[in-house]
C-alpha cells in the first residue's frame, strides 16, 4: 500500500522544527546564563517545552502522511513517543549547558541523542493501529538512524557554540533552520522506510480527522514555544538589567574604595593606603632581611604661598608636587599624601641610610625646579626626613612618627634640607604639642604683653608713632620673643584670637596714655593673613576702636605684600573700608613678596616699610643702596612715606636721611619697650 503526504502539513511541521530548535538555542543560553534553583528550572521548563516541540513536529509529520484507508493511534504509545523526546531534550540542554563539550563528549552525546530522537520516531510510528504491521527498508531505516546522530551531534555543536547569547539573532534564527531542516530530514526518511502491506486495515478506526488533530497539535506547540522563548525573552532582559545594575554597584564600590583609600586632589594614595602598603613592605623586609625607608616630604613656608596666592594656586603646587614625586621613584616604591603640604615616599628597598638621604636631596632639587603659575614663575622649597626599618620604628606608624620628628628638625634650622632620624628627635613632636597646648593656656591666662617700639622722624628726631610687638611672658621662661611662637601659632591658627587680642590691647594701651595727656601719635599692629582673611575682620577693628574709645587715625595696621596680593579685589575692598574708617594702612616689608605696582597704587595704603634684609648692609652693599633708593624714589612718587626697619648704625641713618626716608625704627633709638617704659620716655616729651 503506497501513501501520499499533505504538503501543507509538510511545511507545518519543518516551521514546528525550526521554531523548536530556535527555542532549543535560547533555552541553552538561558540554563547557561543561570544558576541554582533558576538554572533546574529552566532545564526543566526548557525540556518539556523542547521535547513537546520536537514531539509534535513528528507527530503533524505523520499527520501529513495519507493512506486509502482510515487511521487511529493508540493514546499510550504516542503518549510515551512524547516522553521519550522530553528526556532527550532534557539530556540535549543539560549537555550543553556543561562548561566543556570536547569532541569524545560531542560525539557520545549525539549518538545518544540521536537514538534517542530515532526512539521517539518509531515509537510514534508503532502507536498507528494497522495490521499487518508496518515493515522497514533495512537501508533508509539506517539513514534515518544515521541522520538523526548526525542531526543531533550537530545540533548539539551548534546550541554549545551560541550558547553565549551574544551572537546576532540571524546567527541563531539561520542555526535554528539547519537543525529544523536535518530533524525533517531524519523524520521523512523513517517515514520512507515504512512499508504498508496491501491488505493493511485500521484496527482501531479514526476517531478524529487529521486536518483538525494537525492544526490542534501545531498551534497548541506554538503557543507552548512561543510562550517559552516570551519568558527567556523576558528572563533574559531581566538579567541584562541586574547585571548592569551589579556591574554599576560594582564601579560605584570600586570608585567609593578608590575615594576612601586615595588622595582627591593629588589621586595619591592616603593614609590608609600608605599604612597597608607599608606594612606589607616591612614584612617582606623582616623576612628577607632587607632595608626599607619612609621619606616625608614637607613643604617650606607651603601656608604662606597658600594664604598669598590663593586655594587654586596651592592646589597647583601639590598636583605638580605630586606628580614630579611619582617620576622620580621606582614603580614599586610609593608615592602618598598625608594632607596639607605633607607627601611620603615609601622605597621598597634600600642598601643603606645613605642612599635614602641621597635620594631625598634629590627630590628637594626637583621640586625646587620653578612651576608655571599664570605665565610666573614659581619656586617653592622643600625639607625631608628620613626614617629607616628597622633602626627607626618597626611598624608604619613608627617610621612615619620618627621620620615627621626628622622633617621637624629640618624645619626647626630653616628648612630645605635632609635629615635622617636619631633618637635625640623623638621628644620634638611631643615638644610641639606641649607648645601648642601651652600657647592656648597662655591665652586664656593673659600671659601675652605688648612691648612697643618708637617710630623717629629721620630729620628731626622726635618719636611719630610706635609698633606693637607681642612677648610671651612664661611663667617659667620669662620673656618669649615672637619668632619662637608666631609661626607656630599660624601653623595651628591660634594666630586669629592671638592677633585679635593685640589690636585690643594696643588700642587700649594707646587710649590710655591719651588720657594721661601723653602726645597722640599712631600705633601700628602687624596683621596676619589668617586674621585679615576673617569675614568679619573689618567689623572687629571698628568694634574694637568702638570699645576702647581710641580715634581710628590713631591705629595703623600693617600688612605684608602677600597678604594684600591674596583675592587683591577683595583685600582692595577691605583696605577701602578701613581707609573710610580712618585707620592708617602700611605695606610691612615691602620688597620681599609677591606685589605689583598696578595694584600697589589702587590700595589706600599710607606708608611703605623697607625690609631690615635691605638696611642691613648699607652704605657698604651698593646693591642694597640702589634697591633702597629706587623704593623712597618710587613711593615718593606715589605720595607715600617711607619707613625704614631695623636701623642699628649712625651710618645707616645718615645714608637714609641723604636718600629721602621719612621715618625709622631700630636699635638705633630704642630697643621695644614695655608700656611702662614708652610712657615715661613720652614723659619727658611732655616735661620738655
Amino acid at each position: 500500500m503506497v501513501g501520499s503526504y499533505n504538503t501543507v502539513f509538510v511545511a507545518l511541521s519543518l516551521a514546528v522544527a525550526i521554531l523548536a530548535s530556535y527555542t532549543a538555542l535560547d533555552l541553552a543560553s538561558r540554563i547557561t546564563a543561570s544558576r541554582g534553583a533558576a538554572a533546574a528550572s529552566w532545564l526543566l521548563g526548557g525540556a518539556f517545552a523542547m521535547g513537546t516541540g520536537i514531539w509534535s513536529m513528528h507527530f503533524v509529520g505523520m499527520l501529513a502522511f495519507r493512506l486509502p484507508i482510515p487511521m487511529s493511534y493508540d493514546v499510550g504509545i504516542t503518549l510515551a513517543s512524547m516522553l521519550i523526546a522530553v528526556v532527550v531534550s532534557a539530556f540535549a540542554l543539560l549537555t550543553v549547558s556543561r562548561g566543556t563539550l570536547g569532541l569524545r563528549g560531542l560525539a557520545v552525546g549525539g549518538v545518544l541523542m540521536g537514538i534517542g530522537i530515532s526512539s521517539m520516531h518509531y515509537a510514534g510510528m508503532a502507536a498507528m493501529d494497522v495490521q499487518p504491521a508496518i515493515r522497514y527498508d533495512p537501508m533508509l531505516f539506517a539513514a534515518s538512524i544515521a541522520i538523526a546522530i548526525a542531526a543531533s551531534t550537530a545540533a548539539l555543536w551548534i546550541a554549545f557554540t551560541l550558547r553565549a547569547g551574544v551572537q546576532r539573532m540571524h546567527a541563531r534564527l539561520g542555526s535554528a533552520i539547519i537543525m529544523g531542516l536535518a530533524i525533517v530530514g531524519m523524520h521523512y526518511t523513517g517515514m520512507a522506510a515504512a512499508r504498508f502491506a496491501p491488505d493493511a486495515f485500521c484496527t482501531g478506526g479514526s476517531f478524529a480527522e487529521n486536518s483538525w488533530m494537525a492544526a490542534t497539535v501545531a498551534g497548541v506547540t506554538f503557543l507552548i514555544l512561543c510562550g517559552t522563548l516570551a519568558l527567556s525573552l523576558l528572563d533574559a532582559r531581566n538579567q541584562s538589567r541586574t547585571a548592569q545594575m551589579a556591574s554599576s554597584l560594582h564601579e560605584a564600590n570600586a570608585q567609593l574604595q578608590h575615594l576612601a583609600l586615595h588622595d582627591t586632589l593629588t589621586r595619591l594614595p592616603n593614609r590608609l593606603l600608605l599604612e597597608d602598603r607599608a606594612q606589607q613592605v616591612i614584612e617582606e623586609c623582616r623576612r628577607s632581611g632587607d632595608q626599607c625607608a619612609v621619606l616625608l616630604v614637607g613643604l617650606d613656608r607651603f601656608k604662606t604661598l597658600n594664604d598669598s596666592l590663593g586655594h587654586f594656586a596651592g592646589d597647583t603646587v601639590l598636583r605638580t608636587v605630586a606628580a614630579r614625586l611619582r617620576s622620580a621613584v621606582r614603580a614599586e616604591d610609593t608615592v602618598a599624601r598625608l594632607g596639607g603640604d605633607e607627601f611620603v615616599v615609601l622605597l621598597r628597598r634600600v642598601a643603606a641610610a645613605g642612599d635614602a638621604e641621597r635620594l631625598a636631596r634629590a627630590l628637594i632639587g626637583r621640586l625646587s625646579q620653578p612651576i608655571q603659575l599664570d605665565g610666573q614663575d614659581l619656586r617653592i622649597g622643600s625639607s625631608v626626613g628620613v626614617g629607616i626599618f628597622p633602626q627607626h620604628g618597626d611598624s608604619p606608624s613608627r617610621l612615619i612618627a620618627n621620620a615627621d620628628g626628622a622633617l621637624a628638625q629640618v624645619k626647626r634650622t630653616g628648612g630645605s634640607g635632609v635629615a635622617v632620624f636619631d633618637p635625640s628627635m623623638a621628644d620634638i613632636l611631643p615638644r610641639r604639642l606641649a607648645l601648642e597646648n601651652e600657647l592656648r593656656r597662655a591665652l586664656e591666662r593673659g600671659q601675652f604683653i605688648l612691648h612697643y617700639q618708637p617710630k623717629v622722624d629721620v630729620r628731626t628726631g622726635v618719636i611719630v608713632g610706635m609698633e606693637a610687638l607681642a612677648r610671651w611672658n612664661h611663667p617659667e621662661r620669662g620673656l618669649v620673643a615672637p619668632a619662637e611662637f608666631v609661626s607656630f601659632a599660624e601653623e595651628t591658627g591660634l594666630i586669629v584670637p592671638f592677633g585679635d587680642w593685640v589690636v585690643r590691647e594696643a588700642c587700649m594701651q594707646n587710649r590710655a596714655w591719651q588720657r594721661r595727656g601723653l602726645p597722640q601719635m599712631p600705633v601700628a599692629v602687624n596683621i596676619s593673613a589668617a586674621q585679615f582673611r576673617q569675614r568679619d575682620f573689618v567689623q572687629g577693628v571698628a568694634e574694637t576702636l568702638a570699645e576702647t574709645g581710641l580715634a581710628a587715625r590713631y591705629l595703623e595696621l600693617e600688612l605684608t605684600e602677600t597678604v594684600v596680593m591674596h583675592e587683591p579685589e577683595e583685600a582692595a575692598s577691605m583696605l577701602r573700608e578701613l581707609h573710610a574708617m580712618g585707620v592708617s594702612l602700611s605695606i610691612d616689608d615691602f620688597g620681599t613678596g609677591y606685589s605689583s605696582l598696578a595694584y600697589l597704587k589702587r590700595f589706600p595704603i599710607r606708608k611703605l616699610k623697607i625690609d631690615q634684609s635691605f638696611v642691613r648692609d648699607i652704605p657698604a652693599d651698593a646693591d642694597d643702596v640702589a634697591i633702597v633708593r629706587a623704593i623712597v624714589a618710587m613711593a615718593h612718587g606715589l605720595r607715600l612715606r617711607v619707613v625704614a626697619e631695623g636701623v642699628e648704625r649712625e651710618d645707616q641713618l645718615e645714608l637714609l636721611r641723604t636718600l629721602g626716608a621719612d621715618e625709622y625704627q631700630g636699635y638705633l633709638y630704642s630697643r621695644p619697650l614695655a608700656a611702662h617704659e614708652i610712657e615715661r620716655r613720652l614723659g619727658r616729651f611732655v616735661a620738655a
